[in-house]
């Protein structure tokens, strides 16, 4: 994997870069659809492809290692191949299933041992086997196993995660370097930083993880419940430290307004199920702010659901319309939902990196900022 740096905001600590792997470009700042279980949510291939179009999506280790399985992945040629997708992939590391797992699992120094939560049955995660389970799946890019430590949490406690995590890191890093790429391509290992809302415990996260001298590092630990100003507050600590030359995952973030702030304060990715969990639930984002579609006031309204035209849905369809199918629990319509929120947070993170390159992205955001925060 390759990373460059094409232009920094003035004003900001924004970056535009592009990231370069055996499976194309990746343009950041970029947001990655979340396709948990080989697949993102009710949307077809051909219309992530054609009309969300990202460059890189993300699967889930802990689902994919549980269904399919394994066995399965490989027999396919790995996820690539099995769901029909020629572009990037990244595997998270299962550690955040494990942290929302919490009655029923077990952390120890050797790993983690957790009960499926399909059937009950009782499996056991470690720094090793975790890197080997991201081998069989294939993505060509791979998160180091860590502890999500909760919000709140305990100094003590999160200091005591967070060395381990380290430990981890480093058993995942040497583990690694004994196996080979099953499908003829490279897999690139991103650490991941913890240290929950502590400063001097993400500093001391941040210079450990920086020192593996990593192609790439995620934030980890944030977008568990705590309020806005300390992930940014976390973010910005962080990416001081932090190399420059390498690509900065701020992972399961988030709203469109945390998306665009943290693209200020230095975070080139990001992974969220908020645009398509939402979709299915009718909220919409939109350029001027979110909308319950499910609401009456949009019984007779027949404009675009974004009037801005931000995606190909927003001039096919109409709020009346969408609002109908959600009413008669139509499937058409969270299908339709689920694109349109896609489209709105790829169309954004492209059009910060539009403004980054043309030197003018601090102020864009700001009126981004305001105009999305709002109920309509």
């Amino acid at each position: 994997m390759k990373f460059q740096l094409k232009a920094k905001d003035s004003l900001s600590k924004a970056r535009a870069g592009v990231i370069t792997t055996d499976h194309g470009v990746i343009e950041t700042p970029i947001f990655m659809p979340v396709g948990t279980v080989a697949s993102v949510k009710g949307v077809h291939q051909r219309e992530l492809k054609n009309d969300i179009n990202p460059d890189i999506i993300l699967g889930n280790t802990y689902h994919l290692y549980l269904r399919p399985g394994i066995e399965i992945l490989e027999k396919a040629g790995g996820l690539h191949k099995f769901m029909n997708w020629d572009r990037n992939i990244l595997t998270d590391s299962g550690g955040y299933q494990v942290y929302s797992l919490s009655a029923n699992r077990k952390i120890k120094e050797e790993g983690v041992k957790f009960k499926s939560h399909i059937d009950g049955s009782y499996h056991v995660f470690t720094p090793e086997n975790v890197m080997e389970i991201q081998r069989s799946i294939g993505a060509d890019i791979i998160m180091a196993f860590d502890e999500c430590t909760p919000y709140p949490c305990d100094y003590n406690y999160a200091k005591r995660s967070m060395h381990m995590t380290h430990r981890w890191l480093d058993r995942c890093i040497s583990h690694l370097g004994t196996l080979k790429p099953l499908y003829g391509y490279d897999q690139t290992l991103f650490p991941i930083v913890q240290g929950s809302v502590y400063k001097d415990l993400r500093r001391q996260s941040a210079e450990y993880i920086a020192n593996a001298g990593a192609e790439g590092n995620a934030i980890g630990g944030l977008s568990v419940g705590e309020p806005a100003e300390e992930m940014y507050a976390m973010t910005e600590v962080v990416c001081e430290i932090l190399p420059e030359d390498k690509p900065r995952y701020l992972m399961g973030v988030g709203t469109p307004i945390n998306i665009l702030e943290n693209i200020a304060l230095g975070i080139d990715m990001f992974d969220c199920v908020m645009p398509t969990r939402n979709a299915r639930n009718g909220m919409l984002f939109t350029s001027k702010g979110t909308i319950n579609i499910k609401n009456k006031k949009w019984e007779d309204d027949f404009s675009p659901i974004d009037e801005d035209g931000i995606t190909w849905v927003d001039t096919e369809y109409t709020k009346a319309y969408l609002r109908h199918l959600f009413t008669v629990n139509e499937m058409l319509g969270k299908q339709i939902a689920t694109i349109h929120n896609l489209g709105f947070y790829l169309w954004l993170v492209r059009s910060a990196r539009q403004h980054i390159l043309q030197g003018d992205f601090a102020q864009w955001k700001n009126m981004m900022v305001s105009s999305m925060d709002n109920r309509l």
